[in-house]
């Protein structure tokens, strides 16, 4: 039996999992998990975003979305508001208190990004990044 070939969502998985290892600390310090981080990012960067858009670009299942943004609203960190003119439509933006977490967090997380840097290089990030973009866009 021929070996297999190495596994790319595997190794994706660990990775990522080397990657987060420089970041949990600083989540665990503002009592965040990684998909609030993520939300709360992604909001940051984008605006207001319907739930569905949100879940989506978070990599967070719909059902889990809803608990997640529970938690953050309960926190004040987001709003969730109903449209006027569709009540199935629900649109999330940061509040005040979200933005000040986000700035908050930000040199840390920067701080964070330049240990990766050192240690993989700024090249082979910005190399690294640019192909996981391409992957993320080819269609099954």
């Amino acid at each position: 039996m021929a070996n297999p070939r190495p596994s790319l969502t595997l190794t994706l998985l660990q990775a990522r999992e080397a990657a987060m290892a420089f970041f949990r600390p600083a989540l665990n310090k503002h009592d965040l998990t990684e998909q609030q981080w993520r939300v709360i990012r992604i909001l940051r960067q984008q605006g207001e975003l319907e739930s569905h858009q949100l879940a989506q670009q978070a990599c967070i299942l719909k059902p889990s979305m809803t608990g997640v943004l529970s938690r953050l609203e309960r926190d004040g960190l987001v709003r969730r508001q109903k449209s006027s003119q569709d009540q199935r439509r629900v649109f999330v933006s940061l509040t005040e208190r979200g933005e000040q977490c986000f700035v908050s967090m930000s040199e840390g997380m920067e701080s964070n990004y330049q240990r990766i840097e050192e240690q993989f290089g700024a090249e082979k990030m910005e190399q690294l990044l640019a192909l996981l973009n391409e992957l993320k866009n080819i269609k099954p």
